[in-house]
């Protein structure tokens, strides 16, 4: 989706008060919170009825703000903009300090893995030849959790693993799209863990069970809108354990890249905005390593992609 704006879309709230997650966006060491910049651009244009309105045009819950699709993005642009072209736009805004960011998308309607999409990453799970066609599997929604949530480690497991995935955010409705057009569907891009149970994982041939345990798979810190990122197929991509690397590849070893991907999916199901794609992970997961390594209590596991940021989870015992 280009030309919409360049921003880290959030869901964010005031540490320490009630309240539920509103969707915000950081600028430099701030959050505008885009619901209250947008009811503020109406009123500077004296359109006081929709300002009144301005849940039913721009709603402060993130996943609501998502399902909107172009109307909803365009309309934090304008926030954005009128909130930063005023002299007092302190008063729209909040520092970061004060703030605590939740799962930018708590209820996609579709959490969309992909499977096997590095070479390396299959050559070291020993898990057979290289894909023809891409392997899909889903996840749910109460296995996500937020940048600044814990990855729980259920009873279930003793083989808890991590892996550093690229996540598409889809923008508008997404059916039959061409691998040309692909990008035009394309909301923005954040980091997701994609947190396997191994010994779950490999115990049948569909992976589901060892894929979408309880709070496990933390997403964010936020949303790079699409127009932010040239070329997504071409960011560096690494995980570390307690400090330690373990991943650092590039998403241009995508077997499958993301039009590709983008085209496949939409042939057989249809994406509907804040949908959610996990495109893969590279090599260097800890069941390859000699011993395996899973994590544990109190294992602080961190992701980072180039010109997106940094995702960082401790992980406890349930």
């Amino acid at each position: 989706m280009q030309g919409v704006f360049n921003l880290k879309l959030v869901s964010y709230k005031l540490r320490g008060k009630p309240g539920t997650y509103r969707i915000g966006c950081v600028i430099d060491q701030n959050v505008i919170d885009l619901q209250e910049g947008y009811r503020a651009f109406l009123l500077s244009k004296k359109e006081k009825d929709a300002a009144r309105h301005v849940h039913h045009q721009l709603p402060s819950d993130p996943t609501a703000f998502y399902q909107c699709g172009t109307s909803g993005l365009g309309r934090a642009r304008e926030a954005y903009h009128y909130v930063t072209s005023q002299a007092d736009k302190e008063s729209l805004m909040f520092d970061l300090e004060d703030v605590s960011f939740g799962m930018p998308i708590s209820q996609p309607e579709k959490i969309i893995c992909v499977g096997k999409n590095y070479a390396e990453h299959v050559a070291e799970m020993r898990d057979g030849d290289i894909p023809k066609f891409p392997v899909l599997f889903a996840k749910f929604s109460n296995a996500l959790v937020g940048p600044e949530d814990a990855i729980e480690k259920a009873p279930a497991t003793q083989k808890l693993d991590y892996e550093a995935e690229l996540a598409i955010v889809i923008g508008k409705e997404a059916s039959q799209v061409s691998q040309e057009d692909a990008y035009d569907y394309i909301a923005g891009y954040t980091i997701a863990n994609d947190i396997s149970a191994r010994d779950l994982q490999k115990r049948t041939p569909q992976w589901l069970q060892g894929k979408t345990l309880d709070r496990s798979t933390p997403v964010g810190p936020w949303i790079v809108t699409a127009d932010e990122i040239d070329n997504p197929c071409n960011l560096s991509i690494r995980s570390f354990v307690n400090g330690e690397k373990r991943q650092d590849s590039n998403t241009s070893h995508f077997i499958f890249d993301i039009p590709f991907l983008m085209e496949f999916i939409t042939d057989l199901i249809t994406l509907k905005p804040g949908d959610i794609i996990l495109t893969g992970t590279p090599d260097g997961v800890g069941f390859a390593m000699d011993p395996p390594q899973f994590l544990d209590e109190g294992d602080t596991v961190t992701l980072e992609i180039e010109e997106i940021g940094k995702l960082e989870n401790r992980v406890i015992c349930k």
